[in-house]
């Protein structure tokens, strides 16, 4: 095989590891025995499994607090699992979801959550959404729906 032949393989070898390599990365990793202290925002779904203090913001993409992570953080992001322990407020646009093997001390708000059997939570729930209610006044109008807990 000719130099010439070899390099346009390796090129294309190169080119072909670089491509999967970009298919399989669509999520960030902070591994089991990472420590980050700071400031984190990421434009692509997270997964934590090692220790967070400061801030998390995902915006518009998923976050994971794995069941071996230990943050002291507020989070914010689309969509949230939480499976480890988290300190601080735990805010999601669309879904929270609370594990059996998860701890949180600090207020959470979401508009879909779901909180499993087991899980520890400690602090303020808000559910919010566009749901209208069903208990309907005489003259049929839907009635105002009162909180006992004040604000």
């Amino acid at each position: 095989m000719s130099t010439v032949n070899r390099s346009r393989e390796q090129s294309r070898t190169n080119a072909t590891e670089s491509a999967s390599s970009d298919e399989r990365r669509v999520s960030a990793w902070i591994g089991q025995g990472v420590i980050v202290e700071g400031r984190i925002t990421s434009a692509q779904d997270l997964r934590i499994d090692g220790k967070v203090e400061g801030t998390i913001e995902v915006g518009n993409h998923g976050l994971i607090i794995g069941a071996s992570a230990v943050v002291k953080a507020n989070l914010a992001a689309r969509t949230i699992l939480v499976c480890g322990a988290v300190i601080g407020n735990v805010t999601a646009a669309e879904r929270l979801d609370v594990q059996a093997t998860a701890s949180v001390e600090g207020d959470l708000s979401a508009p879909r959550l779901v909180l499993s059997d087991g899980a520890l939570v400690k602090g303020r729930v808000e559910t919010r959404g566009t749901r209208v209610s069903k208990i309907r006044n005489a003259d049929g109008a839907p009635a105002p729906v009162e909180s006992d807990s004040p604000r």
